[in-house]
């Protein structure tokens, strides 16, 4: 007797379908997921009978949690062997979506965090529904918004995308919406109904969406936006600490509590990641970047006390080395971001 498939890919009347399948795990990415989402896009982007395709998951849980972290951290502590072929396949998997020749359309139904954001973002529809919870919470555990993360965040509203890869705050489906994160709103109770018109007629993903879409409602970001834009806009983390340090607001202040409890040096990571990610022409360019970092920082202590204290012991006391901002140096940065030998860089599919 074999274990269910952790994602299941089949073309039903002309919809390429992509359905993940690890419920209680919350769907979370691994390298063998990964691999046999690669080899069925892959197939279809050359296949006449699939019109467009379809992501979603099983069960009621959660779109996609994030990626493999346990696995992550034991290859960091390691060899990082495995850590390294994720990454290399993940974000093949993530620039593969991004510059898919056919329509893809994710339903981001639950959680949708890391890996899951990887899925979404660079899919032409997506969309949200009341269940949604959006995150990139990486600086929480030393880790960074990945997955694309440098080349979308930066280029959301404002600066939004900043205060969301440097906070890892949760959002909901207005609050996508309303910063394009989300293309579309629908109630989880239209879904099925969705993917039934789509399935009668999927040449015409409008057409399927149609009938299905509504308003999400008022979101809750826009009451704090120009807060957002103010206070995230300086140029370095020292800056944007010191700027929530002086404002006198309860918002402010709680942004700062939320600061305070992640990993400096990955606080700093991410700054520079979409700093870096914003200029790059390409978001093949992004990925390589995003490689470079995400192969050395699964090494560092932080990353791996951050999975400690969250995800092993779950005490929530991560004791972060360097301890503050300014103890991180830039010569530490220079060498997370620095080029791989040649033979070690990261390269989209051919």
């Amino acid at each position: 007797m074999t274990d269910a498939p952790e994602v299941l890919c089949r073309v039903e009347s002309g919809v390429g379908r992509i359905t993940l399948n690890r419920p209680k795990a919350l769907h979370a990415l691994t390298l063998v997921m990964c691999e046999d989402m690669i080899d069925a896009l892959s197939i279809w982007r050359f296949d006449d009978g699939v019109q467009c395709v379809l992501i979603d998951h099983s069960g009621e849980r959660g779109f996609c949690a994030g990626g493999d972290i346990r696995m992550l951290a034991e290859s960091g502590a390691g060899d990082a062997v495995a850590a390294r072929a994720f990454f290399h396949a993940e974000y093949q998997l993530n620039h593969l979506l991004f510059t898919y020749p056919k329509p893809v359309v994710t339903v981001m139904d639950g959680v949708t965090m890391g890996g899951g954001v990887g899925l979404a973002m660079p899919s032409d529809v997506r969309i949200a529904t009341e269940r949604t919870t959006f995150a990139m919470p990486e600086t929480g555990i030393g880790l960074f918004p990945d997955v694309g993360g440098g080349w979308f965040l930066p280029r959301l509203p404002g600066k939004s995308g900043l205060w969301l890869a440097l906070t890892g705050a949760r959002i909901k489906a207005a609050d996508c919406c309303a910063l394009g994160i989300a293309t579309h709103f629908m109630p989880s109770e239209k879904v099925e109904a969705f993917k039934a018109a789509l399935l009668a007629h999927p040449a015409s993903v409008a057409a399927a969406l149609a009938t299905c879409v509504d308003d999400a409602g008022h979101p809750r970001i826009a009451a704090h936006r120009e807060d957002i834009d103010r206070l995230f806009a300086g140029d370095d983390v020292e800056a944007i600490v010191a700027a929530l340090t002086a404002d006198p607001g309860d918002w402010a202040r709680e942004q700062l509590t939320t600061l305070a409890a992640k990993s400096p040096q990955t606080l700093k990571v991410a700054f520079r990641q979409l700093q870096t990610g914003a200029s790059l022409a390409s978001f093949a360019d992004n990925m390589a970047m995003e490689y470079r970092i995400g192969s050395r920082v699964v090494r560092l202590h932080d990353f791996l006390e951050g999975v400690r204290a969250v995800i092993i012991d779950k005490d929530n006391a991560p004791a972060w080395s360097p301890p503050t901002l300014e103890a991180v140096a830039e010569a530490t940065l220079d060498a997370i971001f620095a080029p791989l030998p040649a033979n070690e860089e990261w390269t989209p599919l051919t």
